[in-house]
């Protein structure tokens, strides 16, 4: 299957800080021939990999996380800013394209049996999903793959994410220029 993503994908310069253009997935994410087309690539790509649970960053990556959980019959691990999960958690800071950030997942969330795979709309430098991709180990959980509705690949997150494990790392869409 193919569909233009790029045309629902609006550019805004400068938010949330000068010099950054942030990626609106929200027109794409309203069309329903668009939202189906993310989360049904996503997961046509990941269906035999045997994923036990997909891991989502707050807040946009729930909005793609969560459907391709359920349609892969996988639970849905929601990767969460700090103190927004009642109890006990396990911590991952990272950095991101224009600043500093951590992640927490609740410390049951996952079991040494889960294959996990990372679903979120972005990836821009590998700050994030390395921070997924650390949480699940720190779990003691295995992660099978990552997929991105987008990639920002001109920032190479790639070399990051490769330099700890190979991992099947899908994009829907690779931004090549800034």
């Amino acid at each position: 299957m193919s569909f233009d993503y790029e045309h629902l994908i609006v550019d805004i310069p400068d938010y949330p800080q000068p010099g950054v253009v942030f990626k609106d997935i929200t027109p794409l994410i309203a069309s329903p021939e668009g939202f189906q087309a993310v989360v049904s690539q996503l997961v046509e790509h990941f269906s035999a990999a045997g994923a036990t649970k997909v891991m989502g960053a707050e807040a946009r990556g729930f909005m793609v996380a969560a459907p391709v959980a359920y349609a892969l019959h996988a639970g849905f691990v929601p990767a969460r800013k700090p103190g927004k999960l009642p109890r006990k958690t396990l911590t991952e800071n990272y950095a991101l394209e224009y600043g500093n950030d951590a992640l927490e997942i609740h410390t049951d969330a996952l079991t040494p049996d889960d294959k996990v795979i990372i679903v979120d709309d972005l990836i821009a430098t590998g700050g994030t999903a390395l921070a997924q991709l650390r949480l699940i180990e720190q779990a003691g959980a295995q992660c099978i793959g990552m997929g991105f509705l987008m990639e920002l690949a001109f920032l190479h997150p790639r070399d990051l994410l490769q330099e700890h494990r190979a991992l099947d790392i899908f994009s829907l869409v690779q931004v090549n220029a800034s």
